[in-house]
């Protein structure tokens, strides 16, 4: 093995040229899956890509993959990569950078004029934010089997628009079939979107799994009436009953720490000032590391929900999405550890709070993670920041491990 270093100012430089692609006024990202900017930061990536020399296959979900030949082209690729879709508020770090370092791996490499035993492949994952079609880490989760592609075709936005129309609508329908790309292993970095790393003054996170998280849909019945005749006692206020709901979640979680509980979305009908809510959609995001407490977690809110509502309001709960917890491959674990060690980086274990492509992945190749630090574990937010070295810490710790895992296979 050579000792290659990455370009941390070249990095750079691509996370703040694709940051304009969908830029916000105040410094972040809105790049919702399949949308027009979507299209644009693919386009941009494949040219990339091309001038690289790197072959690209596009999935029927649309995930990208772009491939560097190796000296065995008998050996399966080693994956690198994550996703360019954000929030409708997002960064410039979550998912991009690990897109980016991975496309930066691969100048590197060429610069170099170092072949790996392996092919290497670059990976762009389909709708990983779950912000515009729900669930999230759709495209990965079609690779994996989790899902099918007519699950995914038929995801609704809240603008109307079918999964599958979009996919078409911008020209990224691949004729792949969703998992016919194989890969001898994944290794994803991701900033950590959390405050441990930046509280402990650590550079790299070696993450050792995902923990379990599930996703419900939350309708409740009331009954609407007009504000102003209607007595307070002979309401049946579902905005009021959602309010006790969102506490609930918050009261769940915290007797269950290191459980976490989120209502995140919230829509009231009919929305009038001067109409009593007769009904409210809410979303509960509920996770822990371990599954079984997950369980428990779980069996509180529908027993909590009907013994505070039932008599009063229609309820309806509905589990949209599961994602069992994960444990990461050993080695790909102790490649990433040897990789930030070798470069001099500090590194603490850590266990994933938010879900990521990786945890689908697992399921069908050794997989790990790196993480990074971001500014006051802030993520999903423009704010969202990491430094430029950092970064470059994330980039060479994920050329370190790919390196490692390409001499032990």
């Amino acid at each position: 093995m050579r000792n290659l270093s990455v370009n941390g100012d070249r990095l750079w430089r691509s996370l703040m040229e694709t940051a304009a692609i969908g830029g916000t006024p105040k410094g972040g990202i809105k790049r919702l899956t399949l949308t027009e900017e979507d299209r644009a930061v693919r386009d941009w990536l494949a040219r990339e890509c091309r001038t690289l020399n790197c072959a690209m296959i596009v999935d029927e979900v649309g995930n990208m993959f772009f491939t560097r030949p190796g000296t065995d082209p008998a050996l399966k690729p080693i994956a690198i990569g994550s996703h360019l879709d954000t929030q409708p508020t997002g960064g410039k770090f979550d998912g991009i950078l690990g897109v980016l370092a991975g496309l930066e791996i691969l100048r590197t490499l060429n610069e170099s004029r170092y072949t790996t035993r392996h092919p290497l492949m670059l990976v762009n994952w389909t709708n990983e934010e779950g912000a515009r079609f729900s669930p999230a880490m759709l495209g990965s989760g079609v690779h994996a089997g989790v899902f099918d592609r007519r699950y995914a075709d038929t995801r609704i936005a809240r603008d109307g628009q079918a999964l599958g129309d979009a996919l078409e609508a911008i020209g990224y329908r691949g004729d792949a079939a969703a998992g016919s790309t194989k890969m001898a292993a994944m290794l994803e970095l991701h900033i950590e979107q959390g405050p441990v790393l930046e509280a402990q003054g650590k550079d790299i996170g070696i993450v050792e799994g995902v923990q379990s998280m599930r996703w419900y849909d939350l309708v409740i019945e009331g009954v609407e009436a007009h504000a102003g005749p209607t007595p307070m006692p002979l309401r049946k206020d579902a905005l009021v009953a959602a309010a006790e709901l969102v506490l609930l979640v918050e009261c769940i979680a915290n007797s269950h720490a290191p459980g976490v509980g989120t209502v995140g979305c919230l829509e009231v009908h009919p929305n009038s000032r001067n109409v009593v809510p007769g009904r409210v959609e809410l979303s509960i995001d509920l996770r822990h590391p371990e599954d079984d407490q997950l369980d428990v977690m779980e069996a509180e809110l529908r027993r909590e929900i009907g013994a505070r509502l039932g008599d009063r309001f229609a309820i309806g709960l509905t589990e949209n999405w599961r994602s069992p917890a994960v444990k990461f491959d050993p080695r790909c674990v102790e490649a990433v550890a040897e990789g930030a060690a070798a470069a001099g980086y500090s590194s603490i274990r850590i266990h994933s709070g938010a879900g990521h492509d990786s945890a689908y992945i697992a399921r069908v190749a050794p997989t790990a993670m790196i993480f990074v630090p971001c500014l006051g574990g802030l993520s999903h937010n423009e704010a969202e920041s990491a430094t430029k070295e950092q970064c470059l810490a994330g980039a060479q710790t994920l050329l370190n491990a790919v390196l490692r895992l390409d001499h032990l296979e």
